[in-house]
């Protein structure tokens, strides 16, 4: 076997989702935060569209490797108006998830042997992916005493000859937390100082304040093609993640690199989500509109509730997913998670999940569930004090 990949964690969704096997109903329906994926259907034209598309001799054959021209075309005026700043179908390439969107950008800019700046805490697959590649995933830590907000400055006192990009994810997976266009805006000039590439993550954008919009002045700049990298996924705000589509936006340069791995890779993204999405992103407005707007609802329900358990901190809450610190002291919060688990039927995934120095929290994906269970995790946690620290 490649060392490489014997050496990376295991799946950590599948791996926690075993801890349920124990649970024996006895405090109610499992409460399964885990997973960021939304819990509804896609809207309904998006839907009619996908069956009719699934149907078509069009959509059973091998599409453009970059992305149909529909879908390239109708992204890239989507985010023109977002930013308010000229973005062209031929900046836009269409991947299979975001997932892929950072894997195939890490070939682009890295080999084994080579370093990327990563926040921690970090998305687990981020890491996953630069491990398995021989790629330094090498940590900028982060804190609630800053919001879990990257600092440029330590940025840099990292940054040698080995790095060749930096990652930003905003709003951030795990702790919900937002980075400040202006804290963006120096991370661009960090990059350009040091000729590296900014890669950002933008999965979850949709779920920002509208007074927060836009996230970033980046495509402003004269040379963001020379060296920025933004990267999406359709999944969560049109709630198609079996559908497996996302989006990478970048200059020629980069593209071209791209195109190469996505042929080898995975040829091109389904065709039939291509074809379906593509008007959505315009008919879906309202439909988008409200989803957000029940998100912000289980958000304020969470922070509701657990502002009733003195015990458990939430040091960040924002988008699909809230920090927690558990309290437990001396405890692993993979421990407190397994345990939760399976005596009390709520799965959320512990902070070392998220890299090193983590664990002393549980990252909760509140978006996943409604209201109600979210309210109903005050009896099911109002027990677990630090008095009871010794059945852990």
């Amino acid at each position: 076997m490649n060392p490489l990949l014997a050496a990376v964690l295991s799946p950590p969704i599948p791996e926690a989702r075993a801890w349920l096997g124990a649970y024996d109903g006895s405090h109610g329906p499992i409460i399964d935060l885990a997973q960021a994926v939304p819990g509804h259907a896609p809207p309904a034209s998006l839907a009619a569209r996908l069956g009719i598309a699934a149907t078509t001799a069009e959509a059973a054959r091998y599409g453009a490797i970059l992305g149909d021209d529909g879908l390239r075309a109708a992204y890239a005026a989507h985010v023109s108006g977002l930013y308010g700043a000229p973005i062209t179908a031929a900046d836009v390439a269409v991947t299979a998830g975001c997932n892929q969107a950072f894997f195939v950008a890490m070939i682009a800019l890295a080999r084994a042997g080579d370093a990327v700046l990563v926040p921690t805490p970090w998305y687990f697959n981020h890491a996953m992916t630069l491990d398995m590649l021989g790629i330094e995933a090498r940590p900028l830590p982060t804190g609630s005493d800053t919001g879990f907000v990257p600092d440029p400055d330590a940025a840099e006192r990292l940054i040698d000859a080995k790095v060749r990009a930096i990652v930003l994810v905003t709003p951030n997976n795990p702790t919900g937390a937002v980075i400040p266009a202006e804290t963006i805006g120096r991370f661009a000039d960090l990059a350009t100082r040091h000729g590296i590439a900014l890669v950002i993550d933008e999965t979850y954008r949709d779920y920002l304040a509208p007074e927060a919009l836009p996230p970033h002045r980046l495509f402003d700049r004269a040379d963001w093609r020379e060296r920025v990298i933004q990267l999406y996924s359709f999944s969560k705000a049109y709630a198609i993640p079996g559908h497996r589509l996302g989006a990478m936006i970048a200059g020629p340069a980069f593209l071209t690199e791209a195109e190469k791995v996505l042929d080898c890779m995975q040829i091109c993204a389904s065709r039939a989500g291509q074809i379906a999405l593509a008007p959505a992103l315009e008919d879906t407005i309202a439909w988008r509109a409200e989803n957000q707007a029940e998100i912000g609802r289980r958000a304020a329900a969470f922070t509701e509730t657990f502002a009733g358990l003195s015990h458990w901190t939430i040091q960040s809450i924002g988008a699909y997913f809230a920090y927690l610190r558990h309290p437990f002291r001396g405890v692993s919060g993979r421990t407190v998670a397994e345990r939760l688990a399976r005596e009390r039927g709520v799965l959320a995934l512990p902070g070392a999940f998220f890299g090193p120095g983590q664990d002393d929290y549980l990252r909760i994906a509140f978006a996943n569930v409604g209201v109600e269970p979210i309210r109903s995790l005050a009896a099911r946690l109002g027990g677990w004090t630090p008095e009871f620290q010794t059945r852990l």
